[in-house]
């Protein structure tokens, strides 16, 4: 099988890439699709030998190809080397990928996801935003072209993973687990004086600066809330979210008989990833094992909605419908780099996002252009947020 990688060079991208190296008979590279950090890509490049190697701009790819030239690698063994959204898009529908890993941070990789849909391929998930922002349009294509869309988040493949015991109608809830961040014991006030530095410090995973903060503040928990009911087909009320500090139950699915079915797992995301490139199959990952002769305490209990209200205004959002969620993604990216450069206080995240939806009129998309036309209407929005008005210092 051969990958197209969108985002080749981050968390999720390097994690595939090391599934394709655990499994050479198995996987193969046609083409790493990445943004800026050219000295990965390179590394990437001279280990997997794709076909294709993309990146973001012009000027990124006049350092691939410095950067290859003193690589020694010779021109000749060089990828084909291309740049833009356009150039994404060919890498993602390309006949000889059969599988994309959409992994792309925010709207900049919904286009491409989008067309390797229509083009029916085998699509990991692990880009929020393609759904949170135009999950009617995604999945009306998957269900028109046949695609297959399998999540790569630990909690929506756990979920997929659950579902596959009984029968979407036999089910009455989705139970999605989350750590709940550094913040999950810190007093409601005490939030006004944390640090980027301090939200950036998760205890469960490694990730990239936007997500990291987006589970600070469980927006990104609010993210898969959105995620969860495209993907299964639910409505908010049936999708509830449960704090679990240990994060080793990953998604839990009640059915009407009263049954919960859990995925459990280790933090590895190596394993989510290689179970999208083999389903419905399963085979031996490179994963650790969770040993069962050790004592464990597992821990369960609701979030606060009132300290964490960006979840809240997830939940009301799906249930608004429309461009919603597209309005709360974007305003969201934007309030979250204010605070990392110290703009503004971490709660004040929440009250910009708010007040951008509450500016926005809800509409609806039917193509990707109007998605991303909305999408940069609310990031201008959200500026005029916090360029017109003074955040507050308390609730």
């Amino acid at each position: 099988m051969k990958l197209t990688i969108l985002g080749s060079t981050g968390s999720i991208g390097t994690n595939t890439l090391d599934v394709v190296r655990q499994n050479p008979d198995r996987f193969g590279v046609h083409a790493l699709v990445a943004g800026k950090n050219t000295s990965v890509l390179i590394s990437q490049i001279l280990e997997f030998r794709p076909a294709v190697a993309v990146v973001a701009d012009g000027a990124a790819l006049e350092a691939l190809r410095l950067g290859l030239g003193e690589s020694g690698l010779p021109r000749a063994k060089w990828p084909e080397l291309a740049q833009g959204p356009e150039a994404r898009v060919q890498a993602a529908t390309h006949s000889e990928a059969s599988f994309v890993m959409s992994a792309i941070v925010g709207v900049a990789g919904l286009r491409a996801t989008y067309a390797a849909i229509r083009a029916k391929k085998r699509v990991g998930l692990a880009n929020k935003e393609v759904l949170v922002a135009s999950g009617a349009l995604v999945m009306e294509a998957v269900r028109e072209g046949g695609a297959e869309l399998i999540p790569v988040d630990s909690e929506h493949n756990g979920a997929h993973q659950c579902f596959r015991v009984g029968t979407r109608s036999e089910v009455t809830r989705l139970l999605l687990t989350a750590s709940g961040g550094p913040f999950r014991d810190t007093p409601k006030d005490a939030l006004w004086t944390v640090t980027p530095e301090q939200a950036l410090n998760h205890p469960t995973w490694k990730m990239g600066r936007r997500i990291t903060i987006d589970s600070a503040t469980l927006m990104n928990k609010g993210f898969e809330v959105i995620e969860a009911c495209w993907l299964f087909d639910l409505s908010p009320k049936e999708v509830e979210v449960v704090v679990h500090p240990q994060s080793s139950v990953h998604a839990m699915v009640e059915y009407n008989d009263g049954s919960v079915i859990a995925q459990v797992s280790a933090t590895d995301m190596r394993m989510p990833i290689q179970y999208a490139l083999t389903y419905p199959e399963r085979h031996r990952a490179p994963v650790p094992r969770l040993d069962w002769s050790e004592s464990r305490r597992w821990e369960f209990f609701p979030p606060d909605m009132e300290k964490f209200r960006l979840l809240k205004l997830a939940y009301q959002a799906q249930e608004q419908g429309g461009s919603a969620t597209c309005t709360l993604n974007a305003a969201d990216e934007i309030a979250v780099e204010a605070f990392l450069k110290g703009r503004i206080p971490f709660p004040a995240i929440a009250q910009v996002v708010e007040e951008t939806l509450a500016r926005q009129t809800t509409g609806s998309a039917t193509t990707i252009e109007e998605v991303l036309a909305i999408d940069a209407a609310s990031r201008q929005a959200a500026r005029e947020v916090l360029l017109g008005r003074k955040i507050q210092a308390r609730n």
